[in-house]
């Protein structure tokens, strides 16, 4: 998900850039970021970017590949609708695919069944002038993906531009995102070397990422410890009263860390399955 929420990042740090590369003939002063939220049921916000201008929403779906469920072309009508329904308004849509991969399912630009066709554009990064990208700051991050036949060397020529922005506290964003998208490409060694993790830690998306990256390392580690518990009380469980039911053995594996350690301690006084199964009954 990290490539997905780095496209979101960036797109709604800069939505204009995004306008004027995707609509480039059609003329704006402002651009808004809708809430990827709409009635009935809400739309995966790590996928879906709705930016509006005049009368013009513009829906950003950026894809590191082309599976889903359901199918994109069924969402990408699915989520027309909804918006015409709701805006009522010209309505632009674009698949970004962001790997390169050999599927047809990346030509795919529209849901057709029967006498339903509804068309969408479709983007595969890879096939993409670099040109256009290395020339506007915001789309520095998407550059490494473009096309090449020296991906290295552009990936070098990406970095350098990055070096050329004046204000600190964007050069420190963009070298961020550009360096988590092109870790779809790149070896983690060549993208610390062209950049470097000192020069990224000021910024609040790095510190972002790497605070969930902690969040979620906490969260293994309590899932690990309560499994090794699990596991240590049951043995010691089998060990006093017998070999027990499935469905009793799931019962245990329910139990909070605090439940497990007043069970270790009730265990002791436990000479049959049947103390078990009043000793858990009297958990409620």
């Amino acid at each position: 998900m990290a490539y997905d929420n780095t496209c979101k990042y960036i797109a709604s740090q800069n939505p204009a850039s995004f306008v004027r590369w995707l609509l480039p003939n059609d003329e704006f002063t402002t651009v808004e970021i809708l809430k990827t939220e709409l009635p009935a049921e809400p739309i995966r916000a790590d996928f879906l970017i709705l930016l509006r201008f005049g009368n013009t929403i513009l829906h950003l779906e950026f894809e590191k590949l082309p599976y889903s469920d359901p199918p994109i072309p069924e969402r990408m009508l699915n989520y027309w609708v909804r918006l015409y329904g709701k805006y009522r308004c010209r309505i632009e849509q674009v698949v970004i695919y962001l790997q390169r991969i050999d599927s047809p399912l990346v030509f795919l630009d529209r849901f057709q069944v029967g006498n339903t066709v509804h068309p969408y554009r479709v983007i595969r990064l890879w096939e993409e002038d670099p040109a256009s990208f290395l020339a506007e700051p915001a789309l520095l991050p998407l550059a490494p993906l473009t096309r090449s036949n020296a991906p290295r060397e552009l990936l070098a020529q990406v970095a350098a531009e990055v070096e050329l922005i004046q204000d600190p506290a964007q050069r420190r964003e963009i070298l961020v995102c550009t360096a988590v998208m092109a870790g779809l490409l790149h070896k983690p060694n060549l993208i610390s070397q062209l950049f470097r993790e000192d020069n990224m830690q000021e910024s609040l998306f790095y510190q972002e990422i790497v605070e969930k990256g902690e969040q979620r390392g906490l969260q293994r580690g309590l899932q690990q410890g309560l499994q090794r518990e699990v596991s240590v009380i049951l043995r010691l469980v089998r060990r006093r009263v017998g070999e027990l039911a499935p469905s009793t053995e799931e019962r245990i594996r329910a139990l909070s860390i605090s439940q497990l350690e007043n069970l270790a301690e009730a265990l002791l006084d436990f000479s049959s399955p049947a103390d078990l199964t009043v000793w858990l009954d009297n958990l409620n």
